[in-house]
């Protein structure tokens, strides 16, 4: 008898899990009404409650998909969840709709839910009866035609892949663009970028002076260049210095500014340069070696006098763009890239308007 009663105990203690399994699991299904005419839409009501720490699946049908015979699945809404006990329970409530074009009485079976991959079914089958019409065909004025057809409603949703390969496809057809455009005009697609040190305005007309000296313009017959270069390098060193846009004044207005700002010793020099420098280009005057030599060491002159000595500090660089040109094989893998773009282009293109005539169908 011990033995016996040993058994049993264990054998309760084996079932109790499944016991309290069975017992956290609650499975209605629940119709709208009990008829429909031919046609119409019925909805049923699931409501599965159980363990909130377990898996909950519930049925799924595709649409059209007959139930039973007769029967077809419409839709399906979102699944309402609570939860109750302090979490400890989840209850799940979903609608299903359901239609059928036959008169007759269906009956439709318990519906399965899942939980934690054990099958539950709710407790009772369900009936529908659906209905047909009676058609008086004695006053075929009773009896109207087909009604028109109704566009479904515009969903954002359905677009929004549209409108993102939309985007996609116009900033791949702009980077198309620039880069045959650059490619067409021979220019770089980046350029290289280099850095040049900003010397002070006394020291760029000193270079300028330099320059004409080594290649010894003053002795040659042309005067006009060589007085050209030299009231052009003073000219852009006066508007360095003083602020004032010498480039574009006669020598006349230059000679004015400079009186406000330098004393008549300073600009005598660089007046009667003037004067020789606007004879030779406007009135074909011809001057000597040595009266080209003075008027240079002149302006050498002003310029160290007027000359302003800057602070040491550390040089703002000016940028200069390097251009370059692209070489054979640089050309042929840009033309490729073109290309394979174009192809790519082309396919989000032709996506687009597919996924456009199936949405407009």
């Amino acid at each position: 008898m011990r033995l016996l009663k040993y058994y049993i105990i264990l054998g309760i203690c084996c079932l109790m899990p499944f016991a309290e399994v069975k017992a956290q699991v609650t499975v209605n299904a629940k119709l709208d009404s009990a008829g429909i005419f031919i046609g119409q839409r019925i909805g049923m009501t699931l409501e599965v409650s159980a363990d909130a720490k377990k898996q909950v699946e519930l049925p799924e049908w595709d649409s059209l998909q007959q139930v039973v015979p007769g029967l077809e699945f419409v839709r399906a809404e979102k699944t309402d969840t609570s939860y109750l006990n302090d979490g400890k329970q989840v209850q799940l409530s979903r609608r299903y709709y359901f239609t059928s074009f036959d008169s007759a009485l269906y009956l439709i079976p318990q519906v399965e839910v899942k939980v934690d991959g054990k099958s539950f079914l709710s407790k009772d089958k369900m009936a529908l009866k659906v209905l047909t019409f009676e058609i008086d065909t004695l006053h075929a004025d009773s009896i109207f035609g087909n009604k028109a057809e109704l566009a479904p409603p515009f969903d954002w949703a359905e677009w929004r892949q549209v409108m993102w390969f939309g985007v996609m496809a116009l900033l791949l057809a702009a980077l198309l663009a620039y880069v045959i455009y650059r490619l067409r005009t021979n220019k770089p697609i980046i350029r290289r970028i280099r850095t040049k040190q900003r010397l002070a305005p006394h020291k760029v007309a000193m270079q300028k002076i330099e320059q004409i000296k080594e290649e010894k313009i003053w002795q040659s017959e042309d005067s006009k260049e060589y007085y050209t270069q030299l009231t052009d390098a003073l000219r852009n060193y006066i508007k360095e210095r003083y602020g004032f846009n010498a480039m574009e004044m006669t020598s006349f207005e230059i000679i004015q500014r400079l009186q406000e700002v330098n004393d008549e010793e300073a600009i005598a020099e660089l007046r009667e340069l003037f004067q020789t420098a606007d004879l030779v280009k406007f009135a074909k005057y011809s001057t000597l070696i040595n009266e080209n030599d003075r008027n240079l060491v002149n302006a050498i002159e002003y310029i160290n006098q007027t000359k302003q000595d800057e602070p040491e500090q550390k040089p703002q660089p000016e940028v200069i763009v390097v251009e370059e040109k692209r070489s054979k094989v640089a050309k042929f893998v840009l033309i490729g890239s073109i290309v394979v773009a174009s192809i790519v282009l082309l396919g989000v293109l032709i996506f687009i308007g597919y996924r456009i005539y199936m949405l407009t169908l």
